[in-house]
């Protein structure tokens, strides 16, 4: 009698104890639960193309957070910002217009076509476009820039499946995960739309970037819904290589969002 009356309290303390724990635990488990949602981890690589000697991922993330953050570091520069705004603002608007006018001229570009620039930064590429003719055109990046760029991650596009005409991108060398970066342009391409890369073959890209690629191979089995264009050279702010893609007219299995 004795020895059960000693084990009462000893008991009862555990079960307040419990009491006490479990509403911690589910806030915990909550706010886990919010942080992932507002960083949804890309789907990981397939094995074959990490296996890749073309295409090399940069080690050194230990989250996606961490990515995320290592890029911010560079978007959110205010040295970077201010030059970008100023110093290189006609300068640049003035080349991708180039690009742009030849894209015209080869009918892979029109004054209709709906467009979005990946990873746009302040918007030169967007105002570029704007600058040819092509009105109905927006850009993406982890920081907004009004009005012509709006907040965005690649690897998880804001939009609909089958919304633009024509997709550009100059930043394939900051994607953690490029199978994942060109699913969501396929997937946001309209059938037929077009997309440009341009990317660096002969050097390596800046500090910031996350992968390193060294042929166009590794780009042909990534757009596994669209047939390759053309490639040529180009001089594009440290890019040299110009890919254009196509996204096939009618396809068999629509790739669906995770």
């Amino acid at each position: 009698m004795k020895a059960t009356q000693s084990k009462s309290p000893i008991f009862n303390y555990f079960l307040i104890s419990i009491f006490l724990t479990l509403p911690l635990l589910l806030l915990l488990l909550l706010l886990c639960s919010l942080k992932a949602a507002v960083h949804p981890p890309p789907l990981p690589q397939n094995v074959a193309l990490a296996e890749s000697e073309d295409l090399r991922i940069r080690p050194g993330y230990s989250s996606y957070d961490a990515y995320i953050q290592r890029q911010l570091n560079k978007t959110l520069n205010p040295k970077l910002r201010t030059i970008w705004t100023t110093r290189d603002w006609d300068r640049k608007i003035q080349v991708f217009a180039k690009f742009f006018d030849d894209l015209k001229q080869e009918k892979l570009l029109s004054n209709e076509s709906k467009a979005l620039c990946i990873g746009a930064r302040v918007g030169q590429e967007v105002e570029a476009l704007k600058r040819v003719g092509v009105s109905d055109s927006v850009g993406i990046d982890l920081v907004p820039y009004p009005p012509l760029v709006i907040e965005g991650d690649f690897h998880r596009q804001p939009f609909d499946d089958e919304t633009f005409d024509f997709e550009f991108s100059n930043v394939f060398d900051h994607a953690l995960y490029p199978d994942k970066f060109v699913m969501e342009i396929e997937r946001t391409l309209k059938p037929g739309g077009v997309c440009v890369l341009h990317v660096a073959l002969s050097k390596r890209a800046d500090k910031y970037s996350a992968n390193d690629l060294f042929s166009v191979k590794p780009l042909v089995k990534l757009f596994k819904r669209s047939e390759m264009v053309r490639v040529r050279k180009v001089d594009g702010f440290g890019l040299d290589t110009e890919v254009v893609f196509r996204k096939n007219a009618k396809s068999l299995n629509a790739i669906q969002r995770p």
